[in-house]
């Protein structure tokens, strides 16, 4: 059974949206009356449904970090910081690489190259 959504509590929902649109190749889905929006994968990954966080309800709380794959990941973060999303230091694993930063809401996100790496390294 495939995962095929995550929600994510927003304060501010439409920066949020474009937050994902512009960065990440998402496209924003809202049906009259639903306070939740969707934000459709451009690529065939999992959705991201944003729902309107509870007022007492603290950001960047959440133990999560969406991860997404990109394969070169000096490339991606070099266009991010062209459109204003900084990522943190490109970090070196066995066999792939990733860096860090935060959506609006503070939750962690982290682009990899994980899925890219040479068939022979398993991890």
């Amino acid at each position: 059974m495939p995962l095929n959504r995550v929600i994510i509590y927003a304060k501010d929902m439409a920066k949020t949206a474009a937050f994902y649109e512009r960065h990440f190749n998402f496209t924003a889905r809202q049906f009259p009356e639903d306070r939740i929006v969707e934000l459709v994968s451009g690529d065939g990954g999992a959705n991201i449904m944003l729902h309107p966080a509870a007022k007492g309800q603290k950001q960047g709380q959440s133990i999560i970090k969406l991860v997404f794959d990109v394969e070169d990941v000096g490339a991606f973060c070099r266009q991010a910081a062209e459109n204003g999303l900084e990522f943190g230091t490109i970090h070196q694993a066995d066999g792939y690489q990733f860096a860090n930063a935060k959506d609006p809401c503070l939750n962690n996100i982290s682009v990899s190259s994980r899925a890219f790496r040479p068939a022979g390294d398993s991890q």
